[in-house]
């Protein structure tokens, strides 16, 4: 698996298999049910959907279980079409298929090679024979197709993640491309690159790199939606009589203030700290940790044994 290195090209190797969407999902499949929602759900039930079978069936879970992987990358390609506005308005009026391609005349395969939604020109179609001798012309062939997508597993970092990041990318080819990683990306996302994949063999557009993302984990915040949460341990003397403590964000080190009489448990909040989404940031909340100053303190002790006995 790829990383974003920072200020580092990393490379990126393409899969193994043929790109997911036009070849695994299947133009009879109803991408409704695949995420498990209903046609009338809205944009944010589609991406909660989307999330909660993301973290069930993500490969990086599940690494020896093939069932789970395809499953995911199903699901993956469903997400691409109805989690966007205009793929999705386009499904439900039938201008698309589940596999994101125009829908157009079926031709059986006795007559010629149909992929993705468009003829194969090194196939010759029968009825171009048929109609050249009656009206002394071919039939009107299709125009050039967009080249194929190359698709790429990439991991990125948490505070990547978080924050938003550009990072530099090394393809398979040796270009180095500089990705926009945007802030609140969560592992299955796909970022696309437009015309970075295959060159059209008809004389089309270039397909597009379509990057898998898997996020890194961080040993100290830990990610709830777009909010984040960390343990701050404090000393009993700041806990008992309130004070400051230094604390680490993604964005930075920033002063805390601890309320006069705080115990073990609560939370603080420090406000639009936590995943940097535009327009709506969420928040850190810190659990706090009271610590014994010094265990050894005969007069700590004393203090205790009395409070005890009492």
């Amino acid at each position: 698996m790829a990383h974003l290195a920072h200020g580092v090209p990393f490379l990126c190797r393409p899969f193994n298999k043929a790109p997911l969407i036009g070849n695994q999902l299947g133009m009879t499949q109803d991408l409704y049910a695949i995420l498990g929602i209903s046609k009338s759900a809205s944009a944010g039930d589609v991406r909660r959907a989307y999330k909660r079978l993301a973290k069930e069936l993500h490969p990086d879970l599940h690494p020896d279980d093939s069932a789970k992987a395809e499953k995911f990358k199903r699901v993956t390609a469903a997400y691409e079409i109805l989690g966007d506005a205009a793929k999705r308005r386009q499904y439900d009026n039938g201008e698309i298929d589940a596999s994101g391609n125009p829908r157009g005349f079926d031709r059986s395969a006795n007559f010629g090679d149909w992929r993705r939604g468009g003829f194969d020109r090194q196939h010759q179609d029968p009825f171009d024979d048929i109609l050249s001798g009656m009206f002394g012309g071919g039939r009107r062939r299709p125009g050039p197709s967009k080249g194929q997508d190359m698709r790429y597993r990439v991991k990125v970092s948490f505070e990547d993640a978080v924050m938003g990041a550009r990072r530099d990318m090394t393809m398979a080819d040796g270009r180095v491309l500089n990705v926009a990683i945007p802030p609140g990306i969560e592992s299955g996302q796909t970022l696309r690159l437009k015309s970075q994949g295959h060159p059209s063999r008809t004389g089309g557009p270039p397909g597009d790199a379509m990057l898998e993302v898997s996020v890194g984990t961080s040993s100290l915040w830990r990610r709830d939606e777009d909010d984040l949460r960390m343990d701050v341990e404090v000393p009993l003397s700041t806990a008992l009589l309130g004070g400051i403590v230094d604390i680490q964000t993604p964005s930075g080190q920033v002063a805390m203030k601890i309320p006069e009489g705080s115990n073990s448990g609560a939370n603080l909040r420090l406000r639009h700290r936590g995943v940097q989404r535009p327009g709506r940031p969420g928040h850190l909340y810190a659990r706090l940790l009271v610590m014994i100053d010094d265990p050894k303190d005969k007069e700590l002790k004393n203090w205790a044994r009395k409070h005890r006995e009492t």
